[in-house]
């Protein structure tokens, strides 16, 4: 009894937090500006997509439960201008509250890459760096890839131009803001290599 007991509270758990989640999912689809051109994602969590530019989302997952800030938080997901791309593929997990701006160059993230909550990634610096332009100049921009299976903590940080490679691992807290080599353990502010991966060629 007392595990069929379990069974159902878990069951009745889960359709409380569907029933709450849900209408904040379907708020957010309804703000949201833009229509991605490809949009598979599973919402867990609300999602707003903005922007005058490109969003390609494949067969991956926005939000996780159990997790923080499932219900206080959301996904941002930003195309700015009209040349900007943000393409996230197959397989990716993204816990809550990413924040994904790629103002006018690209952002990728690509196939089964996991990702911790707090995640934010720029292509941009978003204002000039010069003082006497910090309003009216143009900030510097530089695509962002994150490549297959990579494994990013939570509250990491990934600014312009860097690209992450395959099967790597990104420590909790990181910034990064240089390239990361494939098969690499990254760690600190800023980032820098502090292992390898070592894969088990027994499997």
């Amino acid at each position: 009894m007392t595990t069929i007991g379990a069974k159902i509270r878990r069951k009745l758990r889960l359709v409380f937090v569907a029933a709450i989640q849900y209408p904040r999912v379907v708020k957010y689809r309804v703000i949201s500006s833009n229509r991605p051109k490809k949009d598979l994602a599973r919402r867990n969590q609300p999602t707003l997509l903005l922007g005058e530019g490109t969003i390609f989302l494949g067969r991956c997952n926005v939000g996780v439960w159990p997790s923080p800030y499932f219900f206080n938080g959301y996904a941002h997901i930003e195309a700015r201008r009209s040349t900007a791309i943000v393409t996230i593929e197959d397989g990716v997990w993204i816990n809550n509250n990413a924040v994904i701006i790629a103002e006018s160059s690209q952002i990728t993230i690509r196939e089964n890459t996991l990702i911790g909550s707090d995640f934010t990634v720029y292509d941009s610096d978003f204002h000039d760096l010069d003082p006497r332009k910090r309003l009216s100049g143009k900030p510097e921009t530089g695509a962002v890839l994150i490549d297959e299976n990579v494994f990013i903590g939570s509250k990491v940080t990934v600014l312009k131009g860097v690209t992450i490679g395959a099967n790597s691992v990104v420590a909790n807290g990181a910034v990064v803001a240089s390239d990361v080599p494939a098969d690499s353990i990254v760690g600190g502010v800023p980032a820098k290599v502090i292992g390898k991966i070592r894969k088990n060629h027994g499997d």
